[in-house]
C-alpha cells in the first residue's frame, strides 16, 4: 500500500509517499509544499489547498496519514498550523481518500519505540526504517516520513490482529 504522510504547516507542509510491500517500507518520493511568507493569510491557504490538490491527484496514494495538532505555547503558530491542517483535511476529503490521524507521541512511538523521542532520534530511525538517505532537513519532510511509517505500522498491526481472530 502507498501512504501519503503529511506534516502540516502554513509556511511549509512536509509530505512523503511511503510504500509498504512484503513487510518492507521504502520512500518513493518526498518534498515540501511551500507558501510565500508575507502574502495574505487567505492567499497562502488557497495556495496550500491548490498544491495539496495537485499532490493528491498525482500521488497514487491509497491512504493519507496526517499528524494531529499538539498544543503549543505559541498561539500564533498553533493557529496557522491548525488552519493549514484544516485545508489539508478538506483536500483529502475532496479526493475521497482514506484518512488516518496520529498524535506526535503516537508517531514517535511507532518509529522509535518511545513517545518521548527527540527529533534527532526520529530522523535517525526514519533513515534506518526506509533504508536509504532521507534528507535531514527540513524537519517537516522527516516528520512526514515518520507519519507515513506510523500508518504503515498501524495497518500491519491491525492486519495481524484480524488474522489472529480467525
Amino acid at each position: 500500500m502507498l501512504v501519503l504522510g503529511l506534516d502540516p504547516g502554513l509556511a511549509l507542509t512536509g509530505w512523503a509517499l511511503v510504500e509498504g510491500e512484503r513487510g518492507r517500507l521504502r520512500l518513493r518520493e518526498a518534498g515540501c509544499l511551500r507558501t510565500a511568507a508575507g502574502s495574505p493569510e487567505a492567499s497562502r491557504l488557497l495556495d496550500l489547498s491548490d498544491q495539496a490538490d495537485a499532490l493528491l491527484g498525482r500521488s497514487g496514494a491509497q491512504a493519507v496519514a496526517v499528524e494531529r495538532l499538539f498544543f503549543s505555547r505559541n498561539v500564533t503558530t498553533a493557529m496557522a498550523v491548525s488552519q493549514a491542517r484544516g485545508v489539508l483535511l478538506c483536500s483529502v476529503a475532496r479526493h475521497r481518500m482514506e484518512l488516518a490521524e496520529y498524535t506526535p507521541g503516537e508517531v514517535k512511538q511507532a518509529v522509535t519505540g518511545s513517545g518521548a523521542a527527540d527529533k534527532r532520534q526520529v530522523a535517525r530511525m526514519v533513515r534506518l526504517i526506509l533504508g536509504q538517505e532521507v534528507p535531514l532537513s527540513p524537519d517537516d519532510l522527516t516528520d512526514a516520513c515518520a507519519v507515513g511509517i506510523c500508518h504503515q505500522h498501524s495497518r500491519g498491526l491491525l492486519r495481524a490482529l484480524a488474522a489472529s481472530r480467525l
